[in-house]
């Protein structure tokens, strides 16, 4: 009893083991090992040849190919069996099934057992070569072919659906690479087509976490995206937040998957510019405005299209739609709904700040002095919650350093090397608790100080004396702020930043 319900898993995608005669189930718990494993290879390409041959034959008469068809499903039902021994896969390769199984519609179940992640990291090698065979076959054209052909509104074609997102998961998941061949096969189309459909309902949520995981780290998704008129879609997608909540968790989910999409499109300067046009920032100035569970995320996307030189245009754009209306309120106060959000008071704190200090960055002229005219109103209380929050993160980050401190002298009296791999792992950690948005903050006091408005440059320095700062702390965290910056731009970018920011420090 205990062999049949632990084989029940392997064949449960078609029929019930109670419905079949008891030889059967005897037939079925046989030892499987190479030899049978490349029986059942043999006996599926014999079977699949017969059932094209007959389909060939009688193309308008399926009774004439209906007991071949029975049988080919037979096969492949037992062929389950072979997902739980990832070491033997290169049979399938060898045998030239899987050219075979990528033929068939049928296989996609089957497909997903092969390709589930847990089972791919057993047996490496093996898992290598069929990822390798089904890349060579152009798995993901083959599989978008057939979901362009399966009708949702028929369950098991929804299914079959599902199933086929899983083992494009999977297959990304096992090697990243592919996914950039994936997009250009047909999937990128697919998705962004199928996202549009309403209503919700899990294949539409798949859909949305196979994009994200697509976009992930990669340019050529990422222009892929962006030349198939994607933001639009994207930003049409998630304007249905922008008034009402998800009604779902699984809903909630979308959204922040599309949203995760949206920025990683954003890291690409052209994707800026389409942004700019579909009205992404109306779009998201009105969801920071409305307060619905889309603001935090609404501001993490403005963060994207406006930080660095790539962002210049719409940092301007911003200024000129009212947006320093919106963002300055949520600078002064951090809001208590974030929670439901699952959003972090830091995080909101680090965006806002980096807006601010992109704004500062990138305006020019009559917008420029549209924002600074903000830190002098109501007699400088930006200035003085600025200075708020640098007395919190400073100590935050004196807090780390103090811990990371008493770290590494037990790691010396232990007699272990301080090598640079732990030494970034010490940066990151002191980055996490608050570092970043610390050099963030001090960036808008030094280029506030420098603005040549008197009353910003004394109110800064009179709220540190008073709170008993120092300015050769707010130039030694400019410093290495400065030391840091960077990642992914060309060297001369490098330095004429780095140049930029030390000399507003030595003017603070």
């Amino acid at each position: 009893t205990q062999l049949f319900s632990s084989l029940k898993g392997f064949y449960s995608h078609s029929f019930s083991l109670s419905s079949l005669p008891l030889p059967v189930l005897i037939k079925q718990a046989e030892p499987v090992d190479e030899s049978s494993v490349k029986k059942m290879i043999l006996t599926f390409e014999k079977r699949s040849y017969k059932n094209q041959e007959l389909r060939i034959k009688f193309p308008d008469n399926p009774e004439k190919f209906m007991e071949s068809e029975l049988d080919l499903n037979d096969i492949i039902q037992e062929m389950h069996v072979i997902a739980t021994m990832p070491d033997l896969y290169h049979l399938l390769v060898e045998l030239n099934a899987v050219h075979s199984l990528l033929g068939l519609l049928t296989v996609v179940d089957l497909l997903q057992e092969l390709t589930d992640i847990d089972t791919l990291h057993e047996s490496e090698e093996g898992a290598e070569v069929l990822i390798d065979a089904l890349v060579e076959g152009q798995v993901v054209a083959l599989l978008v072919q057939n979901m362009e052909r399966l009708d949702e509104q028929v369950k098991e074609e929804a299914d079959g659906i599902y199933n086929t997102l899983a083992i494009i998961e999977n297959m990304a998941e096992f090697r990243p690479g592919m996914c950039t061949e994936a997009a250009q096969q047909g999937l990128m189309q697919w998705l962004l087509k199928r996202i549009k459909a309403r209503p919700f309902d899990a294949n539409k949520l798949y859909c949305s976490e196979i994009l994200a995981i697509l976009l992930q780290n990669n340019d050529n998704t990422r222009e892929l995206l962006g030349e198939m008129d994607g933001i639009d879609v994207l930003l049409q997608q998630l304007s249905v937040f922008k008034r009402h909540n998800p009604s779902t968790a699984e809903e909630q989910e979308m959204m922040e998957n599309l949203f995760d999409a949206l920025c990683s499109c954003l890291m690409l300067p052209a994707n800026r510019d389409r942004f700019l046009r579909g009205e992404g920032l109306q779009l998201m100035n009105l969801m920071l405005r409305e307060k619905k569970m889309s603001r935090t995320s609404a501001l993490k996307v403005l963060d994207h299209g406006m930080i660095g030189p790539e962002g210049a245009d719409n940092c301007h754009k911003f200024v000129d739609i009212l947006g320093l209306r919106t963002i300055f309120p949520l600078f002064m106060k951090t809001p208590k709904k974030m929670k439901k959000t699952g959003a972090s008071e830091k995080e909101h704190e680090e965006h806002v700040s980096s807006i601010i200090a992109s704004m500062l960055r990138n305006l020019k002229s009559q917008q420029r002095s549209r924002l600074l005219s903000k830190f002098t109103e109501n007699d400088c209380e930006k200035v003085d919650r600025l200075m708020e929050l640098h007395f919190k993160y400073l100590e935050a980050v004196q807090q780390a350093d103090k811990r990371i401190e008493g770290e590494k002298h037990e790691m010396v009296r232990r007699g272990e090397i301080l090598d640079d791999s732990m030494e970034d792992e010490f940066y990151l950690r002191r980055l996490d608790a608050g570092l970043f948005v610390l050099q963030l903050i001090c960036y808008i006091m030094v280029e506030i100080s420098n603005s040549g408005i008197p009353q910003l440059r004394q109110r800064v320095h009179q709220i540190l004396n008073l709170r008993g700062g120092s300015v050769k702390v707010v130039r030694h965290v400019m410093r290495e702020y400065a030391e840091s910056i960077g990642d992914g731009k060309t060297e001369e970018f490098k330095e004429a930043e780095r140049k930029r920011i030390m000399d507003l420090v030595d003017s603070f």
